[in-house]
């Protein structure tokens, strides 16, 4: 079988991927945290949430799964879960200070991950790969999406 000319560009892309995966795992491990709490922590802390649910479609994860990893995190004393006084179906989700100290926590390595990303690369560079990530993205899903531009 012939050798590509050149290696396709999903396979680099999907390498690259991963190995920022890993790192930012990595970083948040070393901060106390995994990604599924910081996506939990995040998304409570960031939008207007309160329900299981709603959270659980911020996240991108099923409710069971996002079950499991609450009752984790209100065993850890990160979140509390209480009934919706007004609908007894239905969870509110809240940070604990221990939760929002977590958060502090996780933003930091966060940003240090986000800053180690950005390393030799300029305000144009950085706009040139979201162009592109964005015209891949449009080229799998069939649709366009804008890049907000900074």
């Amino acid at each position: 079988m012939p050798k590509p000319a050149q290696q396709p560009i999903g396979l680099t892309l999907t390498r690259t991927a991963k190995a920022v995966s890993r790192a930012f795992d990595a970083r948040l491990t070393e901060a106390g945290g995994s990604l599924p709490v910081w996506l939990v922590l995040l998304s409570l802390r960031t939008q207007q949430l309160g329900t299981q649910r709603q959270l659980a479609e911020a996240v991108g994860i099923q409710g069971a799964t996002l079950t499991h990893h609450l009752n984790a995190m209100e065993d850890d004393g990160l979140v509390t879960r209480r009934r919706d006084p007004a609908n007894r179906r239905v969870h509110l989700v809240e940070l604990t200070p221990a939760g929002k100290a977590l958060f502090d926590r996780l933003r930091a390595a966060a940003m240090a991950h986000d800053e180690r990303l950005r390393a030799g690369l300029t305000r144009e560079d950085l706009q040139r790969l979201e162009e592109l990530l964005d015209r891949m993205h449009g080229n799998v899903t069939g649709r366009r999406e804008s890049v907000p531009t900074t």
